[in-house]
């Protein structure tokens, strides 16, 4: 088969298109044709050879990426017969293998495609829906609310653009540059700035003041940096700061009491307490199953940036400076 490898870590152009052996799936296990593999930040990250966060870097040679999706075409060993030749989407957790024209995993990380949905989206909804899914369990959304969202045309943002005006909130969408703003503009968003303009934040408060808002409610903050400083300046007191990211380079400081005199409640969502709120004995399945449920449902359209496999290198560079929108794939 074909996949990209990874020999040594270091920049993008060290992932190579090379044919390698077809992977045998072991017993309780299948394989997949992939025809759809997902491609995360943290997937740029390892590969420059740096820890991401629980995730240790892998054995090289490595083939990268965690979320595919296809037809499972070879069983392993006491394997429930009914999955082979069905078309499914899996997370592969903490084993990479996804940048690849085949991938195993466990029979047990499966979930069938809906119908009604492409590989490609489904491959979105697995990993990056499955995070959207668990940050709204924080979010506790009303009518009321104002929505301040930075990276509002990445996989998350665009996916919790949508959910706010689902909700029926107001959607601020933070995007970089005129194409991306016209992109949130379409998701549904009230309001999309430009954040490389730096008069956003007036233009945010002119939008506010003339809703006789004194503030935005809630801010999904994945930016952290000087964007990120700016939006939760925009808070109303009493305002949620949720965050589960920092891709301007690192979090947010603040003064000793700084947000307590203002009202407003700061969480970082990811890891162990998105795993407590969603409960149950398996909550990464509970919320990859609400993720794939709202995408079939239509509430929740993922946005596409496709890549070939091929273009794998392309892809990594395209994601580390802001040059895509929505969730990054590689079709082989």
């Amino acid at each position: 088969m074909r996949a990209i490898r990874l020999h040594a870590f270091g920049p993008a152009d060290n992932l190579r298109h090379e044919t390698v052996g077809d992977p045998v799936p072991g017993p309780g296990e299948v394989r997949i044709a992939v025809a759809a593999a997902g491609v995360h930040l943290l997937d740029t990250t390892l590969r420059s050879g740096r820890p991401g966060g629980s995730v240790p870097l892998p054995d090289l040679p490595t083939v990268p990426g965690r979320e595919v999706a296809g037809t499972v075409d070879a069983l392993g060993e006491g394997t429930d017969p009914s999955w082979l030749g069905r078309h499914v989407v899996a997370h592969l957790g903490m084993v990479p293998g996804g940048y690849a024209e085949l991938a195993v995993t466990a029979a047990d990380r499966l979930h069938p495609i809906p119908e009604c949905l492409d590989p490609a989206q489904a491959v979105a909804m697995i990993g990056t829906g499955r995070t959207t899914m668990g940050i709204l369990l924080f979010a506790a959304l009303t009518p009321d609310d104002i929505a301040l969202i930075p990276a509002a045309a990445g996989g998350i943002g665009s996916l919790l653009v949508q959910h706010v005006r689902n909700t029926g909130a107001t959607a601020i969408g933070l995007a970089g540059g005129p194409a991306k703003v016209a992109h949130v503009h379409d998701l549904g968003a009230d309001l999309a700035l430009d954040y490389t303009d730096p008069n956003w934040p007036s233009l945010a408060r002119r939008f506010l003041d003339g809703r006789g808002a004194p503030g935005a409610t809630l801010v999904f903050d994945s930016v952290g940096g000087t964007p990120g400083r700016a939006a939760v300046d925009l808070l109303a007191p009493g305002g949620r700061h949720l965050v589960f990211g920092w891709s301007s380079g690192g979090p947010l400081e603040f003064a000793d009491r700084e947000l307590a005199a203002r009202g407003i409640t700061s969480a970082s969502v990811l890891g162990p307490p998105m795993l407590a709120k969603a409960g149950g004995d398996n909550p990464l399945r509970t919320l990859e199953t609400a993720a794939l449920a709202e995408a079939a449902a239509g509430r929740l359209v993922p946005t596409i940036h496709r890549f070939r496999l091929s273009e794998a290198a392309t892809a990594h560079r395209a994601l580390e400076t802001r040059g895509t929108m929505g969730k990054v794939v590689l079709i082989p």
